[in-house]
């Protein structure tokens, strides 16, 4: 399978602190990535940098072959989409939701900036039809549950067919049933052959959707685990990760659960 993203002993270094220290992270072709770690291990500036939105301090970032700094990186920003709660804060709250998936086309957040046919309409009604909330197309996204939001953003993100999809902690705030309905939504993506790379993040285990493949956990920007899920998703991979003795659950579901030990 071929690399969709490299970080190559990536450093992001603020106020003398390293938030990353020597990430080297690969994301090839028909991966599920879940990135996990304790509150400021670095998920958020990853993600930042995954999605060349932050440049690193040391190392190298590529995408699809093409190296940032070394080409031109509002072209290269297409090919990623990246799902947060900042990009939630952006949106204009009486934008209605089939232009908040439609505006992605362009990478942009007003539908007025650009022109689009007919069939950028019709491919974003069907997105949010896809992910559940096809209800919601003429409907203004601040008038949305948080979990509806976060599905109408996972449509978002799916519209400009991007090459890798980064979601930094989609299940933040909601409350069980929008958790549940999203991770079913995230598994079928997962299962889904024709569908990009993505890569999760997440402190709970219980928020792994079926169908993810790898995990990358995190502390004090260090890499603590790297490789497939099945063999890095352990107790003794979350104590170290979370500094907390831990017994973890497999169900028969493809689902996890983890307590204190």
């Amino acid at each position: 399978m071929s690399d969709v993203l490299i970080l190559d002993d990536v450093q992001l270094i603020r106020d003398g602190r390293h938030l990353l220290d020597g990430v080297t992270w690969h994301v090839r072709e028909g991966e599920r990535w879940v990135v996990m770690g304790p509150n400021g291990c670095g998920k958020t500036s990853l993600m930042r940098i995954a999605a060349l939105y932050e440049h690193p301090s040391s190392g190298e970032v590529t995408v699809r072959g093409e190296r940032l700094g070394h080409t031109d990186v509002r072209r290269l920003r297409r090919r990623v989409a990246l799902v947060s709660s900042a990009l939630a804060e952006m949106i204009r709250p009486a934008l209605i939701c089939r232009d908040v998936v439609m505006s992605a086309r362009f990478a942009a957040l007003e539908p007025w900036w650009h022109t689009y046919e007919p069939a950028d309409a019709e491919r974003a009604i069907r997105l949010l039809d896809e992910q559940g909330v096809g209800f919601a197309t003429d409907r203004r996204f601040a008038s949305l549950s948080s979990g509806e939001k976060q599905r109408v953003l996972l449509a978002r993100a799916l519209m400009g067919q991007p090459e890798l999809v980064l979601l930094d902690e989609p299940c933040t705030g909601l409350d069980l049933r929008g958790r549940e309905e999203l991770v079913d939504h995230l598994s079928g993506l997962a299962k889904d052959p024709s569908s990009a790379p993505t890569a999760l993040v997440t402190h709970h285990v219980e928020e792994i959707p079926p169908g993810f493949t790898h995990l990358l956990a995190l502390r004090a920007g260090r890499i603590v685990a790297s490789g497939e899920l099945s063999e890095t998703l352990t107790s003794d991979v979350l104590a170290e990760t979370f500094d907390i003795q831990v017994t973890l659950a497999r169900h028969n579901d493809g689902r996890f659960s983890a307590r204190r030990a």
